[in-house]
C-alpha cells in the first residue's frame, strides 16, 4: 500500500484519540469547572453583581455544550456512537444545539465585557448603566436571538450517504452549506474575537485613565464583591477582580479559536480550487483538532478564574470550608 494511505490511516487514528482520551477529561474538568463557578457566583454576596448575572448565564451555557456538542463529538469521533448518522431528529438536534452553544457563551462574555466598560468610565451617568435589570434583559433578548436565529438548522440539517453506506450527519449541500460557512467565518472567525479585542482595549484604556483617580465612585452592583471579600476596600480594587476575569476569559477564547478562524478563512479562499486527496484529509483532520481546541475555553473558567483572582480564591476557599 502507498505511504498516502498509511499516511491517511494515522491521522484517523490520531484524531480518533484525541477524542477518545481528550474528550472525557474536557467533560470532567468542565462539569468540576462549572460547577464551582456556578457555587461562587451564585452566593448571596454575589449574584446581584451584573458582572456575576452575566457570568452565571456563562457557565450555564458551557455546561450544556459539554453535555450536549462536546459529549456528542467525543462519542462520535472516539467511540463510533454516532446516532445522529441514522437518526434525522437527533442529527438536526445536534447541530442546532451546537450552534446556539457555540455562540451563546462568548455573547454574554461579550455583554459582562460591556458592562465593565461601564463601570470603568469616568462618566458616573455612564456607570449607572450597570444594572442587574439591565444584565437580564441583555441575556434574555440575546438568548431569544441566537434560539430564533438558528432555526434553520432544524430544517436544512440533512443526513447524507457517503461512498461506505455511512450516514453523515451534515448541513444540505449547495447554496445552504456555502452560507454557513461564511456564517461561521464571520461571527466566529472575525465578529466575536474582533468585539472582544475592541471591548478589552477598551476597558485598560479607561482603567489607565482612572490610575490617578483615588477610588471609583462606589456604585450599588458593586456592594456585593466588597461584602464577599470579607473587608472594605475600594472600588477600584474591586473592579479589577471582576476586570482581570472577564479579559482572562476573553482572551482565552480567542487563543483557543485562532486555528478555527484561520482554517474558516482558508476554506473559503480554497473552496474554488482542486486539492489532492491527501491535503484534503489533512485539512479534515486539522479543522477535527482546531474544533476540539475551541472546546477547551468551555471548560477551564474556574481553573483561570482561581489563578487570576483573589476574590474567586476567596469564595472557593469559603465555599469549601462551608462558610457563608
Amino acid at each position: 500500500m502507498s505511504a498516502a494511505y498509511y499516511y491517511i490511516l494515522s491521522l484517523a487514528s490520531a484524531n480518533t484519540n484525541i477524542y477518545k482520551i481528550g474528550g472525557p477529561i474536557l467533560i470532567a474538568i468542565g462539569t468540576l469547572s462549572c460547577f464551582i463557578c456556578l457555587s461562587v457566583f451564585t452566593r448571596k454576596s454575589l449574584r446581584r453583581n451584573p458582572c456575576s448575572i452575566y457570568l452565571i448565564a456563562s457557565y450555564l451555557s458551557n455546561f450544556l455544550m459539554i453535555y450536549t456538542s462536546i459529549l456528542i463529538s467525543t462519542l462520535g469521533t472516539g467511540y463510533n456512537i454516532n446516532p445522529s448518522a441514522y437518526n434525522l431528529v437527533f442529527c438536526r438536534f445536534r447541530y442546532y444545539i451546537t450552534l446556539v452553544c457555540d455562540v451563546l457563551s462568548p455573547s454574554y462574555l461579550i455583554f459582562a465585557a460591556i458592562d465593565r466598560v461601564f463601570v470603568t468610565s469616568r462618566d458616573a451617568l455612564v456607570r449607572q448603566r450597570s444594572t442587574p435589570r439591565l444584565a437580564y434583559l441583555c441575556i434574555i433578548v440575546i438568548t431569544l436571538f441566537w434560539l430564533i436565529f438558528h432555526i434553520h438548522a432544524l430544517v436544512f440539517t440533512v443526513i447524507i450517504d457517503s461512498a461506505s453506506n455511512i450516514g453523515v450527519c451534515y448541513f444540505q449541500p449547495g447554496m445552504y452549506l456555502t452560507l454557513i460557512s461564511y456564517y461561521s467565518m464571520i461571527i466566529k472567525a472575525i465578529l466575536i474575537p474582533l468585539l472582544m479585542i475592541i471591548l478589552g482595549l477598551w476597558t485598560v484604556s479607561n482603567v489607565r485613565a482612572l490610575s490617578n483617580v483615588a477610588a471609583i465612585t462606589t456604585h450599588s452592583s458593586l456592594s456585593g464583591i466588597g461584602a464577599a471579600m470579607g473587608g472594605i476596600r475600594s472600588a477600584r480594587s474591586k473592579d479589577r477582580q471582576l476586570i482581570k476575569i472577564i479579559l482572562v476569559d476573553t482572551s482565552i477564547y480567542i487563543l483557543f479559536n485562532t486555528m478555527i478562524s484561520v482554517l474558516l478563512v482558508y476554506q473559503q479562499v480554497m473552496q474554488n480550487q482542486v486539492q489532492p486527496y491527501v491535503q484534503l484529509y489533512l485539512q479534515g483532520f486539522v479543522m477535527s483538532v482546531s474544533v476540539f481546541s475551541a472546546y477547551i475555553p468551555f471548560c477551564i473558567g474556574c481553573y483561570t478564574n482561581l489563578f487570576v483572582s483573589k476574590t474567586f480564591r476567596h469564595e472557593v476557599k469559603k465555599l469549601l470550608t462551608c462558610q457563608q
